[in-house]
């Protein structure tokens, strides 16, 4: 026989968009469930740079404007709360580095392109030479420039793991959650493994998976588009920090790199930007030897050796734009009794979570009161870091 669960909201997806809105939630006062299929921020979250991006992207391309500017407050949203002053307390979580950089190599594009970029966002890229420099630029053999940004790089897996702490009680894991559709289209409930969750509002959070989700519903819209990736990995005893996007001859920052600690006390880089979007349609083999002539061209002085090699697919998951464009902000859509999202970005979760709350108050939907959910419940486990298991 199938328990009813009734709470205020249902949330469907455990990344770390959908975690932040329970969290904000259950401080104002809403009774939540949160249902994940697998591990919380097993999905798109943890295999995130961590970046908290603040706009950056936007300026290179010309387009920072009022409709980015949610995206340009992201770094002091989550500051404050990483200082436990925010609207959700994330102190103790691990901050990599307290600044993200922009890198010229030193070609006249990508100089021109860097103060293209400290101009337009106001101030909020500086240029830093001699002992301001990281680490990894502190060479003779480097002879480009280096912005320091007012972005930060997060440990993710740490991220997750506080905002799971926050959600308190009403967390439940479910490997195939149904979505049950009344006569008049609405969800009727979510159907578990031996328990029903009914909400007077639902919250689909689950990325790519908000697709399948739609489609169970039977509701065709909004749709999704994927940007697929396939990012690299390198891994080494040795290898010194480094948290900055690589400008070069395109908008697009010709590589970013991210740095993440390993189980074993190794250290990672993760490669992204151009480099794992053009990489998408090539063999691993392949991309990882352009890589190897990328950092060797760009950072001939570091010794890259003795390191591990692998390759990582990743399907960030949006709402369907025309032309594919990247969307540039979090992104809500009310359909019946329920709310469809996307947060488009890690960055933008604190912003997908006021587009949810004014949505709810819009409509009226206030806290009922609801029971504690039974201890005897299976809580999801939080997932683990992926630097290591991508070269077991």
């Amino acid at each position: 026989m199938s328990t009813t669960l009734d709470t205020d909201i249902c949330i469907i997806g455990g990344g770390v968009a959908g975690l932040w809105l329970n969290a904000r939630l259950r401080k104002a006062g809403y009774h939540t469930v949160l249902i994940e299929r697998g591990a919380l921020g097993g999905g798109q979250s943890v295999k995130s740079q961590g970046i908290i991006h603040g706009g950056i992207k936007y300026a290179l391309g010309g387009k920072l404007n009022a409709a980015t500017e949610a995206i340009a407050d992201m770094p002091n949203r989550w500051r404050q709360c990483l200082a436990g002053e925010g609207e959700l307390d994330l102190s103790g979580v691990r901050v990599l580095s307290q600044h993200h950089y922009l890198w010229s190599p030193g070609s006249l594009i990508s100089n021109l392109a860097g103060f293209f970029a400290s101009k337009a966002l106001r101030g909020r890229v500086d240029q830093i030479k001699g002992k301001a420099l990281p680490t990894v630029f502190n060479n003779p053999g480097f002879k480009g420039k280096v912005y320091q940004l007012g972005e930060l790089v997060l440990d993710v897996p740490d991220v997750i793991q506080r905002l799971a702490e926050l959600s308190g009680d009403s967390l439940i894991s479910d490997n195939n959650p149904h979505i049950l559709r009344d006569d008049n289209g609405e969800i009727a409930g979510i159907q578990l493994t031996g328990t029903r969750v009914r909400a007077s509002r639902y919250v689909l959070t689950a990325g790519e998976g908000t697709e399948g989700l739609l489609q169970d519903w039977g509701v065709s819209e909004p749709a999704m588009q994927r940007r697929p990736l396939q990012m690299v990995l390198v891994k080494g005893p040795d290898l010194p920090p480094l948290y900055a996007h690589c400008l070069g001859a395109s908008p697009k920052p010709r590589l970013t790199v991210t740095t993440h600690p390993c189980e074993d006390g190794q250290w990672c880089w993760y490669l992204g930007g151009d480099l794992a979007e053009q990489g998408v349609n090539q063999a691993p083999d392949q991309l990882i030897d352009q890589a190897r002539r990328e950092l060797r061209e760009l950072l001939p002085w570091i010794d890259l050796s003795a390191c591990q090699w692998t390759t990582l697919p990743v399907n960030r998951a949006e709402p369907a734009q025309s032309g594919l464009v990247r969307p540039d902000n979090a992104y809500v859509q009310a359909c019946h009794n329920a709310l469809i999202s996307w947060p488009t970005k890690l960055a933008l979760a604190p912003n997908l979570s006021d587009l949810v709350m004014q949505e709810l108050t819009r409509q009226q939907v206030t806290s009922t009161g609801h029971p504690p959910l039974p201890p005897d419940l299976p809580r999801p486990r939080v997932a683990a870091p992926l630097w290591d298991a991508c070269f077991q």
